[in-house]
């Protein structure tokens, strides 16, 4: 039988680690059963362009008795993976998982984050909803303890972001370094983010600062050339990156990455790369899979339970200051070798966590067929 498969998260073209999430979930649904998939997506067209799956829903754009008779349809809905689960949008993403219980459809919760949760009503809406399901699966301990802090008493199991296990596209420009005697300059990343629902305490003017002065910092200590990734092409994480760029002393050292690529191309990009200081959660994920040394600067929890993962330290980005931020640079590149060495022991236990999330669904499909063979065998019974 092929087993019909939903899968509800942040998905139509908005951020490229949410498309690496979905890349890795369709290639490991589809490795290990036959699968037919459907997405539900915010843009339909780019989700066609960008993955091999049967369907697209536009999610947000359908009424509940439309979406019904789809999610009806279903073996198994997934919710995730990413960080769903906050105040401004626990309604949003929680809409289609009620639908699916009405249903009787079973719902997997898939490698998420949770937070922020400060609203009492987003926190009841979490609890009832997700006690319900048939399984949930988190990517970080600090989500796991949030969940089981608001009331959540279903078993909560710690995996990892199924980006961890996304492979590399050869990025198609080899000129990434400026020459200077034939000698490249080193190549530093840096992402940005723009503030919002996910991120509600980030202070526009203060990030912008401290990125600006980091950045001129690199180009002193390192000669460096610095290379802005937007990972949120049309959000605004282009305005924000040139936005830090204007306030350089040596702008002229910057650029903004254009173009339209795929999640695994930046992979490659990043491995190129000599270091990185980065506010994107992905960004930061395909740093630490490429090995390349790097300073975060952490705006949400689910970053900050990423470095805790790693064993990296974390300074929330809200309550860093210039000073202390340089000397954490300079410090985190004299030691960057034992920064490679730490994401060499680290990284590949997470890798393993992370292929738990596609186990978790593979086992609750082969449930799913063990029912449909029982109800079928009593059918052919009573005929």
């Amino acid at each position: 039988m092929k087993f019909k498969v939903g899968i509800l998260g942040s998905y139509g073209g908005l951020n490229l680690g949410d498309e690496a999430i979905l890349q890795v979930m369709i290639e490991q649904l589809r490795a290990a059963l036959p699968v037919e998939i459907t997405v539900f997506s915010r843009n339909a067209e780019d989700t066609r362009r960008r993955h091999a799956c049967e369907h697209v829903i536009p999610f947000g754009k359908l009424g509940r008795d439309e979406v019904a008779p789809m999610v009806a349809n279903l073996d198994l809905f997934i919710l995730g993976g990413g960080g769903l689960l906050y105040d401004e949008d626990v309604d949003v993403y929680l809409r289609e998982v009620e639908i699916a219980r009405e249903m009787g459809v079973p719902v997997m919760v898939y490698g998420i984050s949770a937070g922020p949760l400060r609203r009492p009503e987003a926190r009841a809406k979490v609890r009832a909803t997700l006690n319900q399901v048939a399984a949930i699966s988190v990517r970080e301990p600090r989500a796991r303890k949030l969940l089981a802090d608001i009331g959540v008493r279903r078993k909560i199991r710690l995996t990892a972001d199924p980006a961890f296990l996304l492979q590399p596209q050869q990025f198609p420009s080899a000129h990434l370094c400026s020459r200077e005697g034939g000698q490249c300059r080193h190549l530093v990343g840096v992402s940005v983010r723009e503030p919002g629902p996910a991120a509600p305490d980030l202070d526009e003017d203060h990030y912008h600062m401290l990125l600006a002065a980091a950045a001129d910092f690199l180009v002193d200590r390192l000669d460096a050339d610095l290379m802005f990734v937007p990972m949120e092409r049309r959000q605004s994480d282009i305005q924000h990156s040139h936005a830090v760029i204007s306030r350089m002393t040596y702008a002229e050292r910057a650029s903004v990455l254009h173009g339209d690529y795929t999640p695994g191309q930046i992979l490659d990009l990043v491995g190129r790369m000599d270091f990185v200081v980065g506010m994107r959660l992905h960004f930061l994920i395909f740093a630490a899979m490429q090995r390349v040394p790097f300073v975060p600067l952490p705006y949400a929890p689910k970053v900050e339970g990423l470095l805790e993962d790693l064993g990296l330290p974390s300074l929330p980005v809200q309550q860093m200051t210039i000073g202390p931020l340089l000397s954490y640079i300079d410090r985190a590149w004299d030691l960057r070798t034992r920064i490679k060495s730490k994401l060499d022991r680290r990284v590949p236990g997470l890798q393993a966590r992370a292929l738990l999330n596609n186990q978790l669904a593979v086992n609750l499909l082969k449930e799913v067929e063990t029912w449909k063979d029982r109800a079928s065998g009593r059918a052919a019974k009573a005929g």
